[in-house]
């Protein structure tokens, strides 16, 4: 492929991450965990970030152990400036600045409207809307006074349709969109790209009790024209792209991983 400089760069060197530092917010367990490993993979020093320290250093252990690349555990509440603003200083000082990062974390309550509390709206937003923010604040400028970045948000297939039982989620979600969509233009000159992942059903904790219920996990099934729910390392192909330089033209956009469901 040729570069604007007229040299050539192989198209598979472009996915490499050579030399780059990797944060990954709910990064111990589920897609966090698969995006980590993947990134890490390709080259990229990690920070697994998660609220579990014990949950964080046994996924950070493992991701070096496979992958041969630096990852360190760092317990931070995503939703506090503070912890954040902490953690970004211990992660520089321990792998370097953070040139990509994943907000991958977030929390789902489901239920009718009338059952759901203020506070479990709140919470919802807080951990899917205001940690991303938050994280995006607070890395991205950095990102900007280097020249290159990469903010991956996980959006979901809720950022644009939705189903009941779902309103903090679904809201969540379709904010994160509009956040995407914003810090794209703002850095859109800077060398850093904000883009969007939007998976559909995986099976994660986060849907564990669909999973262990076969009447909702048939109709979920149904819903999807592949068939099936995701696979955990079905996420692992999106966020490299996004996460490298055969992404550098994109941003501001959403990347769906849902096996057809918004095709319908």
């Amino acid at each position: 492929m040729e570069m604007p400089n007229g040299s050539q760069k192989n198209v598979m060197e472009l996915f490499r991450l050579d030399g780059r530092v990797a944060l990954v917010t709910g990064g111990s367990k589920g897609l966090g965990r698969s995006i980590a490993q993947a990134l890490a993979e390709a080259g990229a020093d990690v920070a697994v970030v998660s609220r579990t320290l014990a949950d964080c250093r046994k996924a950070a252990n493992e991701i070096a152990e496979q992958s041969g690349r630096r990852a360190a555990a760092f317990a931070v509440d995503v939703n506090k400036s503070d912890d954040l603003k902490k953690a970004a200083a211990e992660i520089e000082a321990s792998l370097g600045p953070v040139d990509i990062l994943v907000n991958n974390a977030g929390i789902n309550i489901r239920g009718p409207i009338d059952e759901l509390s203020e506070s479990d709206f709140e919470a919802v937003m807080a951990t899917n809307v205001t940690a991303p923010f938050l994280c995006s604040k607070i890395f991205g400028p950095k990102m900007v006074e280097r020249g290159w970045g990469r903010v991956i948000n996980l959006g979901s297939i809720m950022s644009a349709v939705s189903l009941p039982g779902r309103a903090p989620y679904a809201a969540s979600k379709a904010a994160i969109m509009g956040l995407t969509r914003t810090l794209a233009l703002e850095w859109a000159t800077k060398g850093v790209t904000v883009n969007a992942i939007c998976p559909g059903p995986f099976a994660t904790e986060m849907n564990k009790q669909l999973l262990n219920d076969p009447a909702k996990y048939k109709d979920f099934v149904s819903k999807i024209p592949m068939g099936r729910w995701g696979e955990l390392s079905e996420i692992a192909g999106a966020a490299l792209f996004l996460a490298s330089d055969a992404a550098a033209f994109v941003t501001g956009s959403a990347l769906f991983v849902d096996g057809g469901w918004t095709a319908q």
